[in-house]
């Protein structure tokens, strides 16, 4: 009995220790890979709209950045806000947290005539649509204004909470698509919104193509690990998928990966390319690293232990909040383990 005890605290052992000599064989890319996240943007665009950052954006106001064309940014009303406002009137992807609604609508009143025409959701975050009763009632803007979100989004915030009654139907999305794209034109633009299963299997992404400006709600948000919902479709295959896409079908570089295609983010700074390319490197890497893991027979316990994710804590990681490294950690681990056991199953 000694004897095999023995051998499996070797066995455990030795999976560990291969596990910490891929973690060091990924530590040259990581070196090149962690440099360009923590940077500021190097290319403003060409029409010079946005030579800088809104500074103080994390100072508990809510500030205007203009991006590009007729496209601007709101930070700090919870999710970050994209604006395109013209003649005809405003068009916001996300409307940010419920509390922020005053001074969000301050903020985009003098840039159009007209008022919130189109509200588009990229997810059903409440820090990404509880500004929508505010702004979608009509009795408070003075017209019906179109919501539009990808019809899962519809589905979950109109159901019961735990028990509780769904927030109020004014502010539902009541222009669903369930297609894999959805085009609009509003103020000379062309709009074109995808579905794209990520971190939710409801996530929309929204390219102002006359702008080249691109509103990716939480599939991309460089403050933070992304936010894994398993409970709402969403995997880390698919986050994945979702940044791959960003990557290789939508955004357009300018010169060596920098400048061209300007991304807003669910939440923090306006990026470009270079940024999504960061990101998505960070998360192939540590999805390969889970993955190896797993297929080595480590729990969960074992994985959480060997701190996969360390070299990317200091900008990603977090111990407390809503969402910390752990609980990514876990999503990742559970969203492989599951697609683990499925593919399995089926060989057998």
């Amino acid at each position: 009995m000694t004897f095999t005890r023995s051998r499996l605290n070797i066995r455990d052992a030795m999976r560990i220790l291969l596990g910490v000599v891929l973690l060091a064989a990924f530590a040259a890319v990581l070196t090149h890979a962690q440099q360009p996240s923590t940077r500021g943007r190097q290319n403003a665009p060409a029409d010079g709209a946005a030579q800088a950052q809104p500074r103080k954006a994390n100072d508990g106001d809510v500030h205007l950045l203009r991006v590009r064309g007729n496209v601007s940014m709101l930070v700090g009303a919870g999710g970050n806000i994209t604006v395109q406002a013209g003649e005809q009137g405003i068009a916001l992807v996300d409307t940010g947290s419920a509390s922020a609604a005053d001074k969000v609508a301050a903020l985009i009143r003098p840039l159009s005539p007209k008022p919130v025409t189109y509200i588009i959701n990229t997810d059903g975050a409440p820090d990404h649509i509880g500004g929508n009763l505010a702004f979608g009632t009509p009795a408070a803007r003075g017209a019906m204004v179109n919501i539009i979100s990808y019809l899962s989004v519809l589905d979950r915030v109109s159901a019961p909470v735990d028990g509780k009654p769904p927030a109020a139907n004014a502010g539902w999305p009541n222009d669903t698509y369930s297609e894999a794209q959805r085009n609009l034109y509003f103020n000379g633009e062309a709009i074109q919104i995808f579905h794209q299963t990520g971190n939710t299997d409801g996530n929309s992404i929204v390219l102002f193509r006359g702008s080249d400006v691109v509103s990716t709600g939480d599939i991309f948000d460089p403050t933070q690990y992304p936010v894994i919902d398993l409970k709402k479709g969403g995997s880390i295959q698919g986050e994945l998928d979702a940044l791959n896409r960003l990557k290789s079908s939508i955004l357009v570089p300018e010169l060596h990966y920098e400048g061209g295609t300007l991304v807003i983010p669910g939440h923090g700074r306006l990026c470009d390319a270079a940024d999504v390319a960061v990101y998505q490197q960070m998360v192939t890497i540590i999805r390969d690293r889970i993955q190896y893991m797993i297929k080595m027979g480590m729990t969960l316990e074992q994985v959480k232990a060997a701190k996969l994710t360390q070299d990317f804590d200091p900008i990603y990681g977090s111990n407390t909040g809503n969402w910390t490294t752990d609980m990514f950690v876990e999503a990742v681990y559970n969203s492989l383990k599951g697609k683990l056991q499925t593919s399995q199953s089926r060989a057998n």
